[in-house]
């Protein structure tokens, strides 16, 4: 079954991220995310590292688009989440739809919420 999200608009409608490789938060129906742009697009993720807790937005963008942890330099894809540099966690992303009245992010619907 496909996933499903409820999408809620950022407080920072417009481009949040104007520059490359640069790493904000943004707060999301409550929630602290992490927006970046690697090679033109946006990508959102989740603020703390999935192994020690980490602020993400505190890390950087490595060139090969991965977020590195600035803890222990946990390696993390922009794209999926996936741990490039092979500890095996799993770091939370969320897709970013461009509207006619701004950026939204999706936030998965868990089984409770339907």
């Amino acid at each position: 079954m496909a996933k499903q999200y409820n999408w809620y608009r950022m407080a920072d409608a417009n481009d949040p991220v104007a520059e490359e490789s640069r790493i904000t938060v943004q707060e999301v129906n409550g929630k602290k995310i992490c927006v970046a742009r690697h090679g033109g697009e946006l990508y959102a993720f989740a603020y703390k590292c999935p192994h020690a807790g980490g602020i993400m937005s505190d890390g950087f963008l490595d060139d090969r688009g991965n977020v590195v942890c600035p803890l222990h330099r946990y390696k993390f894809a922009l794209r999926n989440g996936y741990n490039s540099s092979g500890e095996g966690f799993y770091l939370r992303t969320y897709p970013i739809e461009r509207r006619d009245d701004g950026l939204y992010i999706g936030m998965e619907k868990s089984w409770l919420s339907w």
